[in-house]
């Protein structure tokens, strides 16, 4: 049984309230395979460091993101964004000058490092916990999944036992010890949060090249996946989200979505039509092919229009930028959503995971039973 965290910046509070019903509700559930990318990979990797039952680990993942902040993340100060500012304005208006200086990033992202050494109990940056869990049988794999800036490929860092890891030509597999640094690269939104250095090659969201978000998953065995989107689905009579020409805001968030979450839903498709052919092919013709069921649980509400309620308490500086691209001129800003770390944000959308678990109660029930 294999859990897939996808990706989604603050959004990936949703997939913690869900699993918050989950555990209630079926206490003796406990996945032996996580797989995490971009935010993903934080919840994924703190559920896989810390001992205890899935539901104690998911009560303490909880009580962390209910009390997160904008200033547990990045810099938000005015000093530290009018300087990463400059750089970038200096870097564009330089035709490429060496004496540009360099811009990296929108914001400084060390407060994030920071907190996750502490909560993922990192010893010298090293996640020892996620070896514990694997050593005494609580965890058989964990994978999360970056973009390598360097190669161009989608790396997965994998840690467990009795794994076969993959190459393919856009994205492969690596086995070894998992750290800070990893997470960090996961998560590393383009642009806006700095390229992570690992292993001699840099790396950023791994969101961006990830074309198959299930494929670790399948590579490690599993045979059923509960996959936890965080972008609603898309209704045929959707409202317009804006008026007039579409402000920057408004199209970065469209590519965000595109890149980190619309391949998710192409990825499932391809997996369903993979079961049939299966399920089509005689016993004794199926080589290595096996059916793997998967159910996919994203939310019921918006939550770019659930993330423009509370734009206004984002502090002042960091929302007097976001303003600069337009994102009160959108009723629903899927860039803004990503980065909106405000506990009442955070908070509702925990609320809002758990209640879309309850309401789905009866297709996890069959999914675990199955399993």
């Amino acid at each position: 049984m294999a859990l897939a965290l996808s990706g989604g910046g603050a959004r990936a509070a949703y997939q913690v309230g869900f699993l918050r019903f989950l555990a209630t509700q079926f206490p003796d559930f406990s996945p032996d395979v996580l797989t995490g990318v971009s935010a993903g990979a934080i919840n994924a990797a703190y559920l896989a460091a810390h001992p205890g039952s899935f539901r104690e680990r998911v009560d303490a993942l909880a009580n962390l993101w209910a009390s997160l902040g904008v200033e547990d993340v990045f810099r938000a100060d005015l000093l530290c964004l009018a300087r990463n500012v400059a750089r970038w304005s200096t870097r564009l208006l330089s035709g490429g000058s060496w004496r540009a200086p360099g811009a990296r990033s929108l914001v400084d992202t060390q407060p994030l490092r920071t907190l996750l050494a502490r909560a993922l109990d990192a010893e010298n940056g090293f996640l020892t916990g996620v070896d514990r869990s694997i050593r005494d049988g609580a965890l058989k794999a964990v994978a999360l999944t970056a973009s390598s800036y360097t190669t161009g490929q989608s790396v997965t860092w994998v840690r467990g036992c009795e794994i076969e890891l993959w190459e393919r030509p856009d994205r492969r597999g690596i086995n070894g010890p998992l750290t800070v640094e990893h997470v960090m690269a996961s998560a590393a939104l383009p642009l806006v949060f700095p390229a992570v250095h690992v292993d001699g090659a840099w790396y950023g969201d791994g969101g961006v090249g990830l074309t198959a978000p299930l494929s670790p998953a399948v590579h490690l065995g599993a045979d059923r996946i509960l996959a936890i989107s965080t972008r609603a689905a898309r209704r045929e009579t959707e409202p317009a989200l804006i008026d007039g020409y579409p402000p920057p805001a408004h199209v970065a968030g469209a590519l965000l979505d595109a890149i980190f979450l619309d391949q998710l839903d192409a990825d499932a498709q391809r997996l369903e039509r993979i079961n049939l052919l299966v399920g089509a092919l005689p016993d004794g013709k199926r080589a290595s092919w096996r059916h793997v069921g998967l159910l996919v649980f994203r939310p019921s509400q918006d939550l770019g229009r659930i993330a423009r309620e509370y734009e206004p308490r984002l502090p002042p500086t960091f929302r007097f930028l976001t303003r600069g691209l337009g994102t009160h001129e959108t009723r629903s800003s899927s860039m803004l959503s990503l980065v909106m770390f405000q506990p009442d944000y955070l908070r509702r959308l925990l609320d809002l995971g758990e209640a879309d678990a309850r309401a789905r109660a009866s297709e996890l029930g069959a999914l675990l039973r199955a399993a």
